[in-house]
């Protein structure tokens, strides 16, 4: 059954359903269409072991360096699409291009100088993108061997290559896929889904270097066009007030357990219940303080890292090994208790 279910991109169902029963013909006709398609996406992609053809990836240089290759599909919707940027390469006259070669190589950069991960699966993995697929195509996702990112529709959406988190996020699915295989589904699906948010905000943070309270903690805040009522797709500080809009309807991101949604829709809820999670590392984070990546983000890596973690870890797991990576890695001090601290301010127990 697991291998069966999959994740299917940044932009979850309830968000597509909602523009198809309130959006104009035009809104509604692009969400259909991303809907259909990543409904017949492949099951469940997996770790990041489908090279893309040899003919598209870069050369293999010293352990740390980016690979990329970006593609264009040119409105169609056939893998990998025409090369328009290779590794080494100059910008082009495509910001779409440009714009995922860079995110790419941010995010490369990201894991290699926090955690010493080389790429994606930790062995110089290729970051092959693909840029302009479909026409209007409402999302960007991970596929198991390269990211895919859509142009939007101009009127909601905008290019899902202006957000960085949303690259960082979609790649993190790989490293989760690598690490711990978490399964899509209900309270680790949830897990699955907050870990590429945590690490999503933590490569815009980092590229940014800012500090916890500096930070907007806004996941896909780039994403979304002046016409929107709202802020971001998800907040971590505060799920459920990222957005209320006309077409898009309200946030419905719960923070607390005691608001957990309890679905059969989106594979149990996994974009929904995310939140929660999500709030218990915003917590954690501020109240630790500095830069986030530093501590609380080696904390969540560790864990996902972490041979105990099963694959289908519900929160109050996930939790306890939190709990045991800081103390581990920092001494049961202040970090352990901020990390404690923001698990219980979320009603989920470690006990």
């Amino acid at each position: 059954m697991f291998d069966q279910i999959q994740h299917r991109g940044f932009i979850p169902p309830y968000v597509l359903d909602r523009i198809i029963e309130r959006g104009s013909p035009s809104q509604r006709s692009r969400a259909l269409g991303t809907l259909d398609h990543v409904r017949h996406l492949l099951p469940n992609p997996g770790p990041p072991n489908r090279q893309p053809m040899p003919s598209v990836l870069p050369e293999r240089g010293p352990r740390g360096q980016p690979r990329r290759s970006i593609h264009d599909a040119q409105q169609q919707m056939q893998l990998p699409g025409v090369l328009a940027r290779i590794e080494g390469q100059a910008p082009v006259a495509d910001a779409a291009v440009d714009e995922a070669y860079d995110a790419l190589g941010i995010t490369h950069d990201f894991f290699w100088t926090v955690f010493g991960r080389d790429s994606i699966d930790d062995h110089g993995f290729a970051l092959v993108g693909t840029v302009h697929y479909g026409v209007g195509y409402e999302n960007a996702f991970w596929n198991g061997a390269q990211m895919v990112f859509g142009d939007g529709d101009g009127e909601i959406f905008n290019r899902f290559t202006l957000a960085l988190d949303v690259v960082a996020h979609e790649l993190a699915h790989g490293v989760t896929e690598s690490e711990a295989g978490l399964v899509y589904l209900d309270q680790s699906g949830a897990l699955n889904e907050s870990v590429s948010d945590v690490f999503g905000v933590l490569v815009q943070q980092y590229s940014q270097r800012q500090t916890a309270d500096q930070a907007d903690w806004l996941i896909g805040a780039a994403l979304l066009t002046e016409n929107v009522q709202g802020v971001a797709l998800r907040s971590m500080a505060n799920p459920g007030s990222a957005y209320d809009d006309p077409v898009l309807g309200k946030d419905p991101q719960p923070g607390h357990m005691r608001d957990f949604i309890h679905t059969r829709d989106d594979n149990g809820g996994v974009h929904l219940n995310s939140g929660i999670p999500n709030r218990a590392f915003y917590l954690a984070a501020t109240a630790i303080g500095g830069h986030a990546w530093e501590k609380a983000g080696q904390i969540w890596y560790d864990t996902l890292c972490d041979a105990r973690l099963p694959r289908d870890a519900n929160f109050a797991t996930f939790a306890r090994l939190t709990r045991d990576n800081a103390a581990n890695r920092f001494g049961d001090g202040d970090v352990v208790r901020a990390v404690e601290q923001g698990w219980t301010d979320v009603g989920v127990t470690l006990a």
